[in-house]
């Protein structure tokens, strides 16, 4: 799904009177030639396109510069740099000037690292507890279950998910800040599945049947963060392509790899948030995200020893990395325990809220610069899983690393840690964007630009 500036373009280059419907199958014809106007104008003559993503991370700005070429990226330079403590505060911007400067620095090192290659076109991560993702489900009875589905009322039944969404959205952003009139804006939507009489297809145009169900999923984000974003975006000279909720792009980017079938929890550390995506049967249902990450520890131990911060940061790493003494260890692990012991329990309160008290897929995938710390991982694999929450089966707990993400080709070497890992679900939907081009994808986009979401 392309956001709002990929939406606008799409506005004006539309041909006069493509918004017009003709009923049946040449509902269905009008997608197909709408399909191919905007292939041509998104990937003209098929040629790779070349995009930044760039994740603006609480610890680090994080630039990946690829190459798109059909399915896949190839990594053609990566850059990072270190984020000020007063600019960033849980994943959210707090200092424009300050983050568009070090985004810079990262931006300028993954350039220098591509062999100077420039790359205007960026993908942008968005994170922070107010970026809410739910998936709902609406269902229709056809009074005439012998006609054949047409295109409207794919759309309409489009439109009612993505205003149940909508409205779920703003009602829990309300009650999480006290404000009930912040506006927010749509960053990604997709369509998860469609059925008709119970049947899963791919394509509702031309079907008969009584009972049309969908099911949509939608993120949402307050403008101001986004307008901060997109600041961002404008003193870096980008042009802003995408805005993505990174639980999302996570999802998107490792439900690829995962089991299609059982779905898995993905679980992104970083430095100021940890986010949580449930996919089943190959779709995200649901994110959550709450203000506990890899800074959070760095301060109890710099609280605790009376340490500057970036002392404690090191202190932490080379405990990660098992390089102190054996008391020092110990030391460590004693005063980071109260944390990770919080850290944990919001975990399994997170993940009973997204398991809506139904079976759980039997994979978690831990990802992100703050799931290096040990103790996570240990907490983790020792849960009672099957006691507390609704598994079948004890979870397989695994870290995820650069290889084991297919879609992205890093034959440079240029990755080599989980904190690479959100960057390169940014540089995925890069792949998606550049590959949409079906009848589901073509309805979300028209009713996302009749709502002006």
């Amino acid at each position: 799904m392309k956001n709002l500036f990929q939406h606008l373009r799409d506005l004006f280059n539309r041909e006069p009177g493509a918004d017009d419907y003709q009923g049946d199958l040449e509902g269905y014809e009008e997608y197909e030639e709408y399909d191919d106007e905007e292939e041509e104008m998104f990937d003209a003559g098929n040629q790779p396109q070349r995009f930044t993503a760039l994740d603006i991370g609480t610890a680090f700005a994080k630039a990946m510069i690829v190459e798109v070429r059909g399915d896949h990226a190839e990594v053609l330079g990566v850059g990072r740099h270190p984020q000020s403590y007063a600019h960033m505060a849980d994943g959210i911007v707090t200092d424009i000037p300050g983050v568009i400067a070090n985004c810079n620095e990262a931006l300028l090192k993954a350039e220098q690292a591509a062999g100077g290659v420039i790359a205007p076109s960026a993908v942008i991560g968005i994170a922070g507890e107010l970026v809410k993702g739910s998936s709902t489900t609406v269902s229709k009875q056809r009074a005439q279950p012998t006609k054949q589905i047409t295109a409207e009322e794919l759309e309409q039944l489009i439109t009612a998910a993505q205003e149940r969404l909508l409205k779920n959205s703003k009602e829990r952003i309300a009650a999480e800040t006290g404000y009930g009139n912040i506006d927010v804006r749509l960053t990604n939507a997709a369509v998860i599945s469609v059925r008709i009489d119970g049947q899963l297809v791919t394509n509702p145009i031309g079907f008969r049947g009584r009972h049309f169900a969908l099911t949509l999923f939608s993120a949402f984000a307050p403008l101001t963060q986004l307008g901060a974003i997109e600041t961002v975006a404008q003193g870096l000279d980008l042009t802003l392509v995408t805005i993505v909720a990174e639980p999302y792009a996570l999802a998107r980017c490792l439900s690829s790899n995962a089991s299609a079938d059982s779905g898995a929890i993905f679980i992104d550390v970083g430095g100021g948030t940890t986010d949580i995506a449930l996919v089943r049967q190959g779709g995200i249902e649901e994110t959550r995200v709450f203000a506990l990450g890899g800074r959070a520890f760095t301060r109890r131990i710099s609280t605790s020893k009376g340490i500057p911060m970036k002392e404690a940061e090191r202190l932490k790493i080379d405990y990660s990395n098992g390089e102190l003494s054996s008391n020092a260890q110990d030391e460590l692990q004693a005063i980071l325990a109260p944390e990770c012991q919080t850290w944990m329990d919001s975990v399994e309160l997170l993940i009973e809220e997204l398991s809506k008290g139904e079976l759980l897929p039997p994979a978690i995938y831990i990802v992100g610069g703050g799931s290096a710390l040990i103790d996570l991982h240990q907490r983790l694999e020792s849960f009672p899983w099957t006691e507390r929450l609704p598994f079948s089966r004890q979870p397989i707990i695994r870290a995820v690393q650069p290889e084991m993400v297919s879609s992205i080709l890093d034959s440079e070497g240029f990755l080599n840690s989980g904190q690479d890992i959100t960057p390169m679900a940014l540089a995925y939907q890069a792949v998606e964007l550049n590959n949409e081009n079906n009848v589901l994808e073509r309805a979300l986009d028209r009713v996302i630009n009749a709502m002006h979401i």
